[in-house]
């Protein structure tokens, strides 16, 4: 996969992608991240592919400036967490620790975004854990590993061997959202399909999981605008 550069202010990182079924030039802009890719034909001219990229440079700024700003995590700011907006504010000693006033970041602001994630994944792994533990043996089906990714494109999976994968930016969803991915994976233990069974199974496990999946849908792409690392 290559990547090129659009020169300007700022200037504009572009992935380029070429496909076997691609019939003509094509831009994608992601939701999540504004990541811009240009999927070319497997034959055509890179030099005409460069050519359609910079015609469409307005349009593209456009769209990028019409996305909602992402949110830096830095002392003095906040971050999303089971739901709720937590101050993020200096403190002491060698960990991150949950206070009453918020989430205190021990030394530098240029330290503050990285520990910050690693709390979130270490509170996310715990989370996710009870919650698979709990719905697998309501389920009666033992899973086998679990772990953490920072996926763009899923929030959570199930292997045909029975492994379960979830984002840990779930730990900043409300808690009922983080329970309904959970549940919804392990209903995959035992219908590894989208059926009408697979829904009754989740049913099951998780009688009102309708509200926390539209949460998902409507709310899920916010999650992916926090920054940590500059």
């Amino acid at each position: 996969m290559q990547r090129t550069r659009l020169p300007g202010t700022p200037p504009l990182e572009v992935i380029l992608r070429r496909s076997a079924r691609a019939r003509r030039y094509s831009l994608r802009i992601s939701q999540l991240d504004g990541r811009v890719t240009l999927t070319l034909p497997s034959s055509a001219p890179l030099a005409e592919g460069l050519a359609f990229l910079r015609e469409k440079e307005n349009w593209i700024r456009g769209h990028l400036a019409a996305r909602p700003d992402e949110l830096r995590v830095r002392l003095g700011g906040e971050v999303p967490y089971r739901g709720r907006a937590l101050p993020v504010v200096p403190g002491r000693g060698r960990r991150v620790q949950l206070t009453e006033i918020g989430l205190a970041v021990p030394g530098p602001d240029a330290h503050a975004g990285p520990q910050v994630m690693a709390f979130l994944k270490t509170r996310a792994r715990a989370d996710l854990a009870a919650a698979a533990d709990g719905y697998a043996a309501a389920l009666g089906r033992g899973y086998g590993r679990l772990t953490l990714r920072d996926t763009r494109s899923r929030w959570g999976s199930c292997s045909s061997r029975g492994d379960l994968m979830f984002s840990w930016r779930l730990i900043m969803a409300p808690p009922q959202v983080l329970d309904y991915v959970a549940a919804h994976e392990v209903a995959h233990l035992a219908e590894m399909n989208h059926s009408a069974a697979f829904w009754a199974v989740l049913g099951r496990l998780m009688p009102d999981y309708e509200a926390p999946r539209a949460w998902l849908r409507a709310n899920g792409a916010s999650l992916h605008r926090v920054r940590f690392v500059d």
